[in-house]
């Protein structure tokens, strides 16, 4: 190697400065490096502090809160944390939880205490998983449990101990110390407090002086040693506002400090070992530097006319020794990213593209609903301006009921519109939440056609109910009920809707068959059909959008507010139910399906009364 290359002045200024700055780097470390440490970590803990105090100001009486809030600050910043009263004894909170949901629908508290529990105790568990917990209840409602044992529901004894209760259930809810976050035995760490500040006061009473008027300067901090474990703690002792006379003042945080020392006795060790190999890494990584930085542009004037041509597809290797090299590794560099830049903007281009095309079809949309809402709207609107304009022009006595009447009507259609459309709103903002349970679909479908006997008379209709089984091929309206597992309430919405749509459009004099068919997986499907004019094959798949109407004449003349299949299209995708609807020889069917209880529960049916 020339003395006077590129090369070698590259190779000895790259391994003076790195070994100067290793050697600053040691010495800093031996010098700042476990102070710096110890005041970060106790800095990081007062701001935590802080943000606490903040947020348990917003609920002071909450027990339930406040526990929660105790459990994750512990976990996020590796550290012990309790309320103080006035008088310097700590509050009983327990921020360690499990919430068990049985298989009866109840949900129980199961709580860690932090005194005598330990890691070995608890199994490892995630939400979802199925636990067996043996303890005492500590409620009058059995909803909050001291647990003695904790196991997986798959490895839990027979019996529990005499004196015992057993509850098991579903983790549906969990606040436990975190193994990754958590440096030592938290339980064991945050019973500590009490001697922690027992330790505290006793050298301010050495001192002759007042922990409150300490307090009152702001943020205590000082060291204290567990005098059976030999580790040292951080202990941070602050004032906690709150207005009421009567509740917390204090709070305090307990962190580790072992951690501390030994990561700083363990680095020292680990740069001295290391110091001859890194010395040599040095050398030869400097030489290897060197070499790359210095090697001559041989591609360069290639890679031009690549780039020339928007030709970014082969990188360039830089092979020169001399200061070349860099300008083809920043060449080869700026290579790469214009190829990404270029397809970056392709592919946004094409999502620009997208974005304008589905920015139009929902200004489309947007202008449709507007037009058909106006529609809507306008027709009563109309209706009920020309009937009040002749009650005031005084219009005869036999008329004006009539007018009335008719007024009375409007204001009816319009007010359904407006409540449909509000329930359409509701289930598109995605605000609906079903409650479901087991209830008998073939008694709900009898009980909504009852309440349409008044139309049915008036257009000579019969409602003709079937229940089906198709493992038997049996079909009855009397034999077994049709048991499902649904919101019954939002069902009913359903089927109110279909037998009202199916009522309006069924030819007078006929008969509108409801068959409810039940499969061998547990399925039943509910279909509605009516004699009367079909549907457009055109119009099958958008009957269900909202005031879409392939007659508006027909739906004009027998009422409906053109929402009652967008609201029905919602109830039953909550349901996960596959729906639709079919022009049959006579006329049109709706149908939908529904999970049978049997089929939800394993058996265990639970019909509605």
């Amino acid at each position: 190697m020339r003395r006077h290359s590129v090369v070698f002045k590259l190779f000895i200024v790259t391994s003076v400065l790195v070994l100067l700055a290793f050697s600053v780097v040691m010495v800093a470390e031996g010098m700042f490096f476990e102070r710096f440490y110890r005041e970060t970590k106790i800095n990081r803990l007062v701001e935590s502090m802080r943000s606490f105090a903040k947020q348990f100001s917003e609920h002071p009486n909450d027990d339930q809160q406040v526990s929660r809030l105790l459990g994750e600050y512990m976990n996020r910043h590796d550290a012990s944390i309790a309320i103080l009263s006035r008088e310097f004894v700590q509050l009983h909170y327990e921020p360690y939880y499990i919430d068990l949901q049985t298989p009866g629908g109840k949900k129980i508290k199961v709580v860690i205490p932090t005194e005598g529990t330990t890691w070995e105790e608890i199994p490892k568990f995630a939400v979802g998983d199925q636990l067996t917990v043996d303890g005492m209840f500590m409620d009058q409602l059995d909803t909050i449990m001291n647990p003695v044992e904790i196991h997986l529901s798959a490895e839990a004894s027979r019996e529990p101990d005499l004196g015992l209760v057993r509850v098991e259930g579903k983790v549906a809810d969990l606040l436990l110390p975190e193994p990754h976050s958590r440096s030592y035995n938290p339980f064991y760490q945050d019973s500590l407090i009490d001697d922690a500040v027992q330790a505290w006061r006793e050298q301010i009473y050495r001192t002759n002086s007042s922990e409150t008027e300490l307090l009152q300067e702001g943020l205590v901090r000082f060291e204290w040693r567990d005098p059976w474990s030999g580790v040292e703690y951080a202990v941070l002792l602050q004032p906690l506002a709150n207005e009421e006379q009567r509740g917390p003042h204090y709070m305090i945080a307990l962190s580790s400090l072992q951690p501390v020392g030994e990561a700083v006795d363990i680095l020292q060790n680990y740069v001295i070992v290391l110091a001859p190999l890194i010395l040599v890494l040095v050398v030869l990584l400097s030489l290897i530097f060197s070499r790359l930085v210095s090697r001559p542009l041989l591609a360069l004037n290639r890679t031009a006319a690549r780039l020339a041509e928007l030709d970014f597809s082969v990188v360039p290797e830089a092979r020169s020794k001399d200061e070349f090299g860099e300008l083809s590794r920043n060449l080869a560099r700026l290579s790469r990213n214009l190829d990404e830049a270029l397809k970056e903007l392709t592919l946004a281009n094409r999502q620009l593209q997208q974005d304008v095309e589905e920015k139009r079809k929902a200004e489309e949309l947007r202008k449709e609903l507007v037009a058909n809402i106006s529609h809507e709207l306008k027709t009563p609107l109309g209706i009920v301006k020309g009937f009040a304009e002749g009650l005031q022009d005084g219009v005869a006595d036999d008329k004006k009921e009539r007018y009335l009447a008719l007024i009375v009507s409007e204001t009816d259609r319009m007010n359904a519109l407006i409540m449909d459309m509000l329930e359409l709103s509701k289930f598109e903002v995605k605000k609906i939440q079903l409650q479901p349970r087991s209830f008998s679909l073939s008694r709900l479908v009898k009980r909504v056609a009852e309440s349409f006997d008044q139309q049915l008379e008036a257009k000579g209709l019969q409602i003709k109910l079937t229940l089906s089984y198709e493992k038997s091929g049996l079909h009855s309206s009397h034999v077994e009920e049709m048991t499902v597992w649904a919101d019954p309430r939002r069902i009913e919405q359903v089927v109110l809707n279909l037998l009202s749509n199916a009522v309006r459009h069924a030819r007078e004099e006929s008969i509108i068959c409801i068959e409810l068919h039940r499969e061998v997986n547990g399925k039943i499907t509910a279909t509605i059909e009516n004699v009367g004019p079909t549907i457009p094959e055109a119009d099958l798949a958008r009957i269900w959008d909202q005031f879409y109407r392939a007659e508006r004449s027909r739906d004009r003349k027998s009422g409906g507010t053109g929402l009652g299949l967008a609201i029905v299209k919602h109830i039953l995708e909550l349901h996960g139910s596959e729906y639709g609807a079919r022009n049959t020889e006579q006329g049109v069917a709706f149908y939908f399906t529904l999970a049978h209880q049997d089929h939800i529960n394993g058996g265990e049916t639970h019909d509605e009364k």
